[in-house]
């Protein structure tokens, strides 16, 4: 996917071997299984989507690749099923840093309901058998697409026109009161940021040299769509794009600021004791709780409190340090 050292058959050097990501440069790297991706990779992946470059320093070759390229990727869930409980960071388990990276993110659930399977169906029997009707349906030649895409890829490049900016700045102030009156954050910069490309890709598939608000509207739609689905908190129903960007939305951060809070008052009520054994607190602020407490909440609790420098946790046994 990056690049690797191999030695040359005749000449006996290291040689460096470039992969998808650098030999798509100036085009689209397609990568499926993406959740099956090793750490190492997942590393260079943020250095290619922030600043479009690929840095190697493998066996005494020490360079700087351009890898100017879009990145489609298709994950699968946890255990291959998806849970509308959990948010799209648990359900796939990436990193949230590798995430709040891409434009757009979309879910492709197979819910059972018979006009989605019939719709399914059909597709996949039409592409062995094609009745009379199908034959006869004018359909877009993939080589005139293909052309279609080049040209406006490499000979389209439009700019912002005022009204587009003036737009472009409007959506972003809206999207962030939207999450301003339930304590969520619903934008950042980078989405931002997305939107100028989106609308700027949307100018290019019109062959227009200027970016027009008709653009910024298309670009806002399919940026609220997608975040309807992946930035949507599970226990809310509102969208939270500090999901994607932190990892956590702001209602479980909330949560988990509570239980540490109580877990810090438990502790202080069973006086100067230097040790205490993991499950027997559990057990107890499980029991003063009105609501359920699970062994990750508890476990988050901890950390946040060790963090903070006010107890460590050895094995099975928390000692307080203060």
């Amino acid at each position: 996917l990056t690049a690797y050292v191999m030695e040359d058959p005749e000449t006996r050097q290291l040689v460096l071997q470039t992969g998808a990501l650098v030999l798509s440069d100036n085009g689209i790297c397609c990568i499926d299984e993406f959740d099956k991706m090793s750490d190492s990779t997942r590393s260079v992946l943020h250095e290619v989507m922030e600043q479009q470059t690929l840095s190697i320093a493998k066996a005494g070759i020490i360079c700087q690749l351009n890898a100017r390229t879009a990145v489609l990727a298709a994950a699968n869930p946890v255990e291959s099923q998806w849970n509308p409980k959990k948010t799209t960071i648990e359900n796939i388990q990436l990193p949230h840093t590798l995430l709040s990276r891409f434009d757009l993110i979309f879910l492709m659930l197979d819910p059972q309901d018979e006009a989605y399977d019939r719709r399914l169906a059909h597709h996949l029997v039409s592409l062995y058998y094609q009745s009379e009707e199908q034959m006869e349906e004018e359909f877009l030649d993939m080589a005139v697409l293909r052309d279609y895409i080049a040209y406006a890829r490499t000979y389209i490049n439009p700019r912002l026109s005022e009204e587009a900016s003036q737009a472009l700045i409007e959506a972003y102030v809206d999207m962030r009161k939207i999450g301003s009156g339930h304590g969520m954050v619903s934008a950042y910069p980078r989405q931002l940021e997305s939107l100028i490309r989106l609308a700027e890709a949307h100018a290019k598939v019109r062959f227009s040299e200027k970016v027009e608000t008709i653009d910024v509207e298309e670009a806002k739609r399919l940026h609220r769509e997608a975040l309807k689905q992946s930035a949507t908190d599970p226990r809310t129903g509102f969208v939270d794009i500090s999901i994607l960007t932190t990892g956590m939305s702001a209602t479980a951060r909330k949560r988990k600021e509570e239980v540490a809070q109580a877990l810090k008052k438990l502790i202080q009520a069973k006086g100067k004791t230097p040790a205490m054994k993991y499950q027997q607190l559990l057990d107890d602020l499980r029991g003063q709780s009105e609501t359920a407490i699970t062994k990750e909440l508890f476990d988050e609790a901890l950390r946040a409190l060790a963090d903070d420098d006010y107890l460590t946790v050895t094995g099975k046994t928390v000692r307080l340090l203060a």
